[in-house]
């Protein structure tokens, strides 16, 4: 993007470090107005470290600069940052649930009359804001009453009042679905088109596909390279963030299993009376499954129903030759079929419980003595599990609400693997990590089929899918509707895939190509 004025930010030789820890070394950065910048890296490459210091949240080591507008600026703390036209919406959104959208609006900026809050005025101040951004709630209404999707329109409308110049929105979809996401899109551009500078933090790449004018990658708390709109494909984005290349991600060689392999897992026409409307389907010993489809195809529905989390209508579930009924998550456990959640800190790890504690959360019974906690069996038992599955922790004291995303997720897959499974089931694995973490997930799958068990992908990108599984069930409308096989020669195609969901194409088609 060739430009002949000053970028509206710059910041030159940001340094930081935290004790020992060098979080940030020497990192320069620039956003223009009207444009949308993407900031990317795994988790600890020092993103966040270096949008604190923008935000004021955070003093940087001596001898960085930050420049606004070209003039030289020196943050005293985040209210410094707010005057000065930067705004950080950060995930956790920082709204007082408690008060009105015009309060919250303008929180710390208070309008007065005769020295008292002059809400009226605030009324009257925010309801242009909320129509620029097609708000559908009013200035009156109490913000902890909102969906989501409305609360970070208020935080919007907060850097409008503010008269942002540069604003920082960092992984802003977490929680929206997709019909909030592509309104929230569609409000970003425009902004941008109004000549405001934003900041655009996330690990989707679809997201910056559609967004981003130019990508900045940071690792290992260094700046590592800046692509534009045209350079920035998705190989080279990840290579930069992870410093190999994106082949190195999947499986090398889809090799076709051994024809008697053993049949571990076999559901016969299981339903819920809800989407899940009878599938059948097998999963052999050393398999990865892979079960791909839209949002509302029943995916996740059917592995609840199989794994005894959700009340199955009809259908049988066989596990290594015998017929197994789990009416509970600890049966199916028990009988050797277990369930990874696709939101882990709802229903998965504990997040103020030490790694520890989370990895044998499920077997304590197996180390007691006596009816007594065996604390130094359980604590060897959670040290092999962090060198089995590479978390990066330096002790297993260490609460799980300290470490990454993606080592979250290794704590739940350790607890997971303590139950000694035969099956496990996967829905979502990497959702919310980021690529280093999820080239560690992915081949932490294909270890555990080589040892022999039956794995199922659940997963909304098709590249992942594809890229780890052995053989492909496509659901749609509550119902298998084709199967693809991976082998040497062959590979499965995103086009395959999609002409089963949208039903332009048959089973038969679908193995043909």
């Amino acid at each position: 993007m060739p430009r002949d004025d000053l970028p509206v930010l710059e910041m030159r030789g940001i340094s930081k470090t935290f004790g020992p820890v060098r979080a940030l070394e020497d990192v320069s950065f620039t956003a223009w107005a009207g444009e949308i910048h993407a900031l990317m890296g795994e988790n600890g490459a020092g993103k966040s470290t270096l949008m604190k210091i923008l935000g004021g949240i955070l003093k940087p080591d001596r001898g960085g600069e930050i420049r606004l507008g070209g003039a030289p600026l020196h943050l005293e703390g985040p209210k410094a940052a707010h005057a000065a036209g930067i705004v950080v919406i950060h995930q956790e959104l920082a709204l007082a649930p408690n008060l009105t959208v015009a309060e919250n609006i303008f929180l710390g900026e208070e309008m007065h009359r005769f020295g008292r809050i002059d809400r009226a005025a605030m009324n009257r101040a925010a309801r242009p804001l909320l129509e620029r951004l097609g708000a559908p709630f009013a200035p009156t209404d109490v913000v902890g009453r909102l969906p989501l999707a409305a609360r970070q329109m208020v935080e919007i409308a907060r850097a409008l009042a503010a008269r942002a110049r540069v604003l920082v929105m960092d992984e802003p979809t977490t929680a929206l679905s997709e019909r909030e996401t592509e309104k929230l899109f569609t409000l970003i551009e425009g902004l941008r088109d109004e000549g405001l500078a934003i900041i655009y933090i996330s690990h989707r790449m679809a997201e910056i596909d559609r967004l981003a004018d130019r990508v900045s990658v940071l690792r290992d708390g260094r700046y590592v390279g800046t692509l534009t709109r045209a350079e920035a494909d998705h190989a080279r984005i990840v290579s930069l963030m992870v410093g190999r290349d994106v082949a190195s991600f999947y499986k090398k060689d889809h090799a076709a299993k051994p024809a008697r392999a053993e049949v571990l897992l076999e559901v016969r026409d299981v339903a819920d009376g809800g989407r899940v409307r009878g599938c059948s389907f097998t999963v052999h010993a050393g398999e990865v499954v892979g079960i791909a489809g839209l949002v509302g195809a029943g995916r996740s529905e059917l592995a609840r129903a199989v794994c005894g989390i959700s009340r199955r209508t009809r259908g049988e579930v066989w596990l290594e030759g015998r017929r197994i009924d789990p009416a509970s998550p600890a049966a199916a456990i028990a009988a050797g079929l277990v369930y990874l959640t696709e939101d882990r800190k709802a229903d998965g790890v504990h997040l103020d419980m030490s790694i520890h504690e989370n990895v044998v959360l499920a077997t304590l019974s197996r180390h007691a003595r006596l009816g007594v906690r065996g604390l130094a069996a359980e604590r060897a038992r959670a040290r092999e599990a962090i060198a089995r599955l590479a978390i990066r922790t330096p002790h297993e004291r260490l609460k799980v609400r300290a470490l990454s995303g993606g080592n979250q997720q290794k704590v739940l897959l350790a607890r997971l693997l303590e139950t000694r499974p035969r099956v496990l089931f996967l829905d979502e694995p990497t959702r919310g990590i980021d690529v280093g973490a999820k080239s560690e997930i992915y081949r932490l799958i294909d270890a555990l089929a080589a040892e022999g068990l039956g794995i199922v992908v659940i997963s909304s990108e098709l590249p992942e899918v594809i890229g780890i599984a052995d053989r492909i069930l496509v659901m749609r409308d509550g119902r298998i509707a084709g199967e693809l096989h991976a082998g040497p020669g062959a590979p499965v195609t995103q086009e395959a895939i999609m002409a089963i969901i949208t039903g332009t194409g048959t089973k038969a088609e679908a193995h043909a190509a």
